[in-house]
């Protein structure tokens, strides 16, 4: 999630510390909204391991919600 607020402190002019209150909002928000297997995804994404793979992973699942299989 380093990344992510690095990448918007860096876009928008936040500091860092305000940065990560707006991205860990945002991500708290998706949690609570999104399918249980795709937040999970989710987390798995913004936890930095295997990213390639997990957002392939993301992106099955989301075909897999919209009826893409």
């Amino acid at each position: 999630m380093d990344e992510l607020v690095t990448l918007v402190a860096d876009k928008t002019g936040l500091t860092e510390d305000m940065a990560r209150v707006a991205v860990e909002t945002v991500v708290g928000y998706l949690r609570v909204k999104l399918p249980a297997p795709i937040a999970g995804q989710m987390d798995r994404v913004l936890g930095g391991a295997g990213m390639a793979t997990n957002l392939a992973g993301l992106a099955g699942g989301l075909g897999d919600i919209l009826g893409r299989k």
